[in-house]
């Protein structure tokens, strides 16, 4: 009984499309990392070491993790407010809105940062309004943080807007007959149920932050120790057909990412098991 139980469950072909999606794993992504690794494992131990350690190596990583998280971090607000503004209102190009919001990732990253450089150079349109004041946006930290909060943005927003539309009015419409404030709603009710959906929008930006290169690398300016990312380097050692140092750059940030990524998704179970508890 247990086992004809057990079969029903299973959906009809799970051994062939079990088998296809390992096969599809294993030749994009397993097997391009497993070679990456070994290519970086072909370098002298003291020549890895020396490679993943320099100066201008850490400053990359340190600049790379760094803007990755702030520019998550600015998403998660403003990602969680546009969702907001287009569940919760109708409006004139509500439309066209939510159409917009979708066009980082059908702009080529390029273009994306040859526009924001354009904007914000100290001789662009909003760059000379800010360089009398002293603001510098491209060729500066804050430049790459702009850039990765547009590219990032999209994550957010639609990892956050189902989840607004499939939440039920009636635990709110209950919320304020007993006569709680929009405020205490929103941070007793809805939020807790927005909870993991956040996370999740954190982590894909971040995650997409640490690993772009398109658009930051016009308007960072790419100057060493100050505004050099770790992916520049690594297409740097590749035009200089230094291939194990490339790949032992890679497999560090890769390291880096894989282990946020796996704290971010920890954090994510933890705030759904308390959902669901309560």
């Amino acid at each position: 009984m247990a086992q004809t139980t057990k079969t029903k469950r299973l959906l009809p072909g799970f051994r062939l499309t079990m088998g296809f999606s390992i096969l599809y794993l294993s030749l994009i992504v397993l097997i391009p990392l497993a070679a990456l690794a070994a290519k970086s494992a072909s370098l002298p131990a003291g020549m890895w070491w020396e490679t993943v350690t320099a100066p201008r190596i850490l400053a990359s990583y340190k600049l790379s993790l760094m803007t990755s998280f702030f520019a998550a971090a600015a998403n998660l607000f403003i990602g969680l407010l546009l969702a907001w503004v287009l569940v919760r209102y109708r409006f004139p190009g509500r439309r066209i809105i939510d159409g917009l919001i979708d066009l980082p990732f059908a702009l080529p990253t390029a273009v994306a940062g040859i526009a924001l450089t354009t904007i914000y150079a100290p001789n662009g349109w909003i760059g000379r309004l800010l360089a009398p004041l002293g603001v510098k946006i491209a060729y500066s930290p804050l430049g790459i943080t702009l850039a990765l909060v547009f590219i990032g943005l999209p994550f957010v927003v639609r990892t956050v807007q189902p989840v607004l539309q499939d939440l039920e009015a009636d635990m709110e419409e209950a919320a304020v007959m007993l006569g709680a404030y929009r405020r205490k709603i929103f941070f007793r009710v809805i939020l807790p149920e927005l909870v993991p959906a956040m996370l999740t929008g954190f982590a894909l930006a971040f995650a997409r932050g640490i690993g772009e290169y398109g658009s930051v690398v016009f308007i960072s300016g790419n100057m060493p120790m100050k505004t050099e990312i770790a992916p520049l380097l690594i297409i740097t050692k590749l035009e200089q057909y230094e291939y194990g140092q490339a790949a032992a750059i890679a497999v560090v940030l890769l390291l880096i990412s894989f282990l946020l990524l796996l704290v971010i998704n920890l954090l994510q179970r933890r705030a759904g098991r308390r959902l669901h508890a309560a």
